[in-house]
Parts: C-alpha cells; structure tokens; sequence
C-alpha cells in the first residue's frame, strides 16, 4: 500500500493576491465557509467603502437579512485587521463578523473570545484558520478551520436548523422566480438554467465581471476581475471604470422590499438599465484602450 503524504500549500499559490484574487474566489463560494460556521451566506458585495478604508465581503445571512462582515488576512493576524473589523462593525452594522486568516496570534484570538462574551447575544465573532492542503498532486482543497466562536454556538445553530431549512427553501423558490421574470422581461440580458436559484447573475464584459445581486432589501450591481486575474492593469481598469460608472460609491443599488412581487418590474427595469450602463462603459473603453 502507497501512501501520499499531506502537505500545506502556500496561499499565494493558489491566490496571488488577496484582494483581486481570493476574495472574488470567496464571494463565488460562500457556501465552504457556510458549512463551518453554521450561517448561510449571501454574496452582497465586495471591496465595500466604509470611510478610508474598504471591507472585503459585506454578506448577508438570507435567515433574518441581517449583515455579515468577513475580512480577510493573508499571513499572521495584526492590531491594523482587528482596528479595521471594529471599525466596520460600527460603520456596517454588521452582526455577524468572521476574520479569516493565515495564522491567528493568542493576543487576537483571545480578544475574539472576549468580544463574544462582552458583547450583546445579537453579535457573533469568529476566528477562522484558512489552509489550502495537498495529498501528492491531488487537486488542492481549501480547509476552514473555526478557532473561536460564541458559546454554545452549535447548540443554537442546531436549535434553529428546522426552521432555518424551510426559509432557505422559501428563499431559494424566491431567487428562481425573480430571475426567471428578469429573464422573460429582457430575454436578450441573460441566459438562466431552468434550476438557477443564486444570488447573483454574473456576465463578462470585454474582460470584466459584472454581476447582478439580488438580496432581502435590495438588487445590486457590481464589477470586479475575472477570477484567477491578478494583473496590475486589470485591478486599475476597474477601478478606473468603477469611477466611472458609479462616482467611486462603495455600491450601485436599488433599495426596496424585494419580498413584494409589485416591485419586480421596477427592481428588474433598473438592473437591466444598470447592466446596459455598464456594458456600454465597459465596451467602449475596452475598444479605446486598443
């Protein structure tokens, strides 16, 4: 019998850039990290301007639409990344914050633990270890390793994993029907899988990623790099075009109560307006920069 041997891969090999890689790649599998931390999870919106700086994913738990933070840390976990998180709290009214991370310091991981315990039942914090391992050259498998969490926390996750479910189907069934009427209201926009129950509709535009987000409160759009593009130029035209498109705003959205079918013409008029928009900007600058 011939055994392989485990090893740990470097991030870096897999996601160069933390920013323009990994986080596109998480906000596109959000359910690895659902699975262990018991939440599930919603992509809204990545690289989100909160003052001078910018959170990496503001998700939303589809249960009771409440915001969930995760910030994202190559290496060993610092004083910057926990001041930036407690900075987002307070500007994102977020409820839920996950801090992912390399390596995490007793000092960090302590002060995660008394944040649970000091703050009110509504907050949850958690400290999730990221590793990438390798059995030989078997394909690589990202591993999330909870290190802290609120207590008794798989006790009220598994309390409320019955009625969790049924919304979740509720939310999906919602998902489906309100693409499918985007889809026979402008059938030249996009083209679903009968079963398409995301969040999100993605398109690529002359090089760029523009994706459609539908969640509780709101309908969104939003761009950003291909996944696995982590050039230079690439980040700059996008942040070149965001500017153009959006005026530099953390978001392009279209607050509403999405729940009331009254809305969906309206709600899917203006991201069909938005993506004509985007494309159009997209497109021309895409043949200018030829």
């Amino acid at each position: 019998m011939e055994f392989g041997e485990l090893k740990d891969v470097d991030l870096r090999d897999v996601w160069p850039h933390e920013a323009h890689n990994f986080t596109p790649w998480l906000a596109d599998n959000l359910e690895r990290l659902s699975e262990v931390v018991g939440i599930q999870l919603e992509s809204a919106s990545t690289e989100v301007a909160v003052g001078q700086f910018s959170a990496d994913i503001l998700a939303r738990n589809p249960t009771d639409g409440s915001p969930v933070l995760i910030e994202n840390q190559y290496g060993s976990t610092d004083h910057d990344h926990l001041g930036k998180i407690l900075t987002y709290l307070a500007g994102l009214e977020a409820r839920t914050i996950i801090w992912i991370s390399e390596r995490f310091n007793d000092a960090h991981l302590s002060a995660v633990r008394w944040l649970n315990e000091h703050t009110a039942d509504q907050f949850a914090f958690f400290a999730v270890r990221l590793r990438v391992l390798q059995i030989s050259d078997s394909p690589m498998v990202p591993v999330f390793e909870v290190l802290e969490r609120p207590s008794d926390w798989d006790r009220q996750v598994r309390a409320s994993a019955q009625e969790e479910n049924g919304r979740l189907n509720e939310t999906r069934q919602f998902r489906h029907d309100f693409w499918q009427f985007y889809a026979q209201r402008h059938p030249n926009d996009i083209e679903l899988r009968p079963d398409h129950i995301d969040s999100n509709v993605y398109h690529d535009v002359s090089g760029i990623v523009v994706s459609q987000h539908l969640s509780r409160n709101r309908v969104g759009i939003y761009i950003r790099p291909r996944t696995g593009d982590d050039s230079e130029s690439s980040a700059l035209r996008v942040e070149s075009y965001w500017q153009m498109l959006n005026s530099g705003r953390g978001e392009d959205c279209l607050y509403t109560n999405t729940r009331e079918r009254g809305n969906w013409p309206e709600m899917v008029d203006w991201l069909h307006d938005r993506l004509m928009e985007y494309r159009r900007v997209l497109t021309a600058n895409a043949t200018a920069d030829n």
